[in-house]
This record gives structure tokens, sequence and C-alpha cells, in this order.
């Protein structure tokens, strides 16, 4: 582990939008070490991962990519309404340019936070031989009653104006954009029935499935399907105490099972 840590960065060019995104790099690692290649919530951004990507990657010795999707952060804003299926045109078009664009040619292991642990399936389902593993963390992979629950409680704090501002810090410009673009999509009548499952059996790489236990948008069933679904080995990290972000509520918990998972996959990190 180095404490050494490169931030760089980086302006993308993905699927026609500009993203914006920072590039980790440790000081010592392998030539052809996977990237950890982080994707954020509904609601994230890079800002609002803190130090959990730096973390790991001084933990691991690996290098990581974090950015912001189109319409977040600092990244170009939506021009409409995002799609019902917005999760799998990330997955199928952007996520791979992004890829193309910065480089990555090594399979990434993906470390996908709500929203961003669907797209973080779909892909290795979409691209099998493009992945290297699968960290999913709270993820939706159909649309559950307690999930628009959670999402409306949402939509009544953002017009109260507490959410608004705090994710005025992260998004500027793009928060009403962002935030409508996700509050929206997901309570719309035609996405009630939305579903990935079918996608899961193509997944075949190893998988690592973290849940907090009071996680106020998804269920133990989203976690149970998830294991049952892919073809690939899986592993379970429930959380008790935990609710939607593990990687901060149960910080040290999820750092130390991350690594262990990575150290289990035989990868050469150092040179």
């Amino acid at each position: 582990m180095s404490p050494h840590l490169q931030q760089q960065a980086l302006c993308i060019e993905a699927a026609g939008q500009r993203l914006h995104g920072v590039r980790l790099l440790p000081a010592r690692t392998a030539p052809n070490a996977p990237t950890l290649l982080f994707l954020h919530e509904g609601l994230g951004s890079i800002g609002q991962w803190r130090d959990f990507p730096a973390a790991l990657c001084r933990r691991t010795g690996l290098p990581g990519l974090v950015y912001d999707r189109w319409g977040y952060g600092r990244s170009a804003p939506l021009t409409g309404p995002r799609p019902d299926d917005y999760l799998e045109q990330e997955a199928r078009h952007s996520l791979p340019e992004l890829l193309a664009a910065c480089a990555i040619r090594t399979p990434p292991i993906l470390f996908g936070h709500s929203d961003g642990a669907s797209i973080a399936l779909l892909f290795a389902a979409f691209w099998p031989e493009q992945v290297r593993a699968v960290i999913s963390e709270a993820a939706h992979i159909n649309v559950e009653e307690m999930c628009l629950a959670g999402i409306r409680r949402a939509g009544h704090a953002y017009a109260g104006n507490g959410l608004r501002a705090a994710l005025q810090r992260y998004h500027d410009d793009n928060t009403e954009g962002m935030f409508y673009g996700w509050h929206d999509t997901w309570l719309r009548p035609t996405r009630r029935t939305w579903s990935m499952t079918a996608h899961l059996p193509r997944i075949t790489c190893l998988t690592l499935i973290i849940q907090g236990a009071e996680d106020e948008y998804g269920s133990r069933a989203q976690v149970d399907a998830i294991a049952a679904g892919v073809a690939g080995p899986a592993e379970i990290l429930w959380l008790p105490g935990c609710r939607h972000v593990p990687h901060q509520q149960a910080r040290d918990v999820v750092l130390d099972t991350v690594v262990r998972f990575i150290d289990g996959l035989g990868i050469n990190r150092y040179p």
C-alpha cells in the first residue's frame, strides 16, 4: 500500500457528451493492472464519493477513475428528459466510449453505487469480456414500491430547499436538471415495470453485492435476486444498521471487504 496518489483531472468526450473525470494514480502499479472504475448514485458526483475512491486505490495499489455522468457535477448538462432505459443506454453506449476515451484497455473492476451499481451490472451483462469484477452497492434491478416512496420523500425534501442547497454544492447549474432527471424518470408510470433481471445470467465475472439492511430505497429481495441471477460467483455483504450509502455509513467494513475481494482476484498489482 502506498500513501502517494496522484490525482489527474480529465475532460472526456463520450457518447457525444463532455464529461468531467479524475484519474487516481498510485506511485507504483503494474502496467496491466485493472482500473477501479467508480459509478456514482442517481444524485451523486465525484465530490459525493468523498475520499473513498482514493482510500481504496491506496489500499489496493490499483489506479482509479471516478467521473460525473452526463448531467451531473461538472459534466455537460442534460438537454431533455431521461428515457426509461437510461441505465441500459449508459451501460451499452456511454461507458464503453468512456473506457476507450481514457485508453482503459485492461478489463476494469467496476464499483457502482445505486444507479451506478445497476449500470455496472448491465455493463457486465452487455460486455462480459470487458469486466474483471463487479462491486455492486445498493443496486436496483427492478422497481420496488419502497424505492418509489423514498424518491417521493426526496422530492419533498428538494422542494423544501434543504436537499436542493446540499446538492447544489456538487452540481451547481446542473442541480435542477439532474434532480428531476432522476426523480421524474423513476416515478414515470411507463417505468413501473422496468426490470433488468433477464440480463443477469449474462454476468460471468465475480460479483460482490453490498447492501445496508436499513436501505430506504431497496430491500433484501434486490440482493438475493442478483446473487441468484448472475452466472458467475457472487458474494454478499449484508450490513445491519446501515442505510443507502454503505461506503460512508460502514466505511471501514466496506473497505476491508472490498480489499479482500480484490485480493482474491489474483491480480498482479505491483511492478
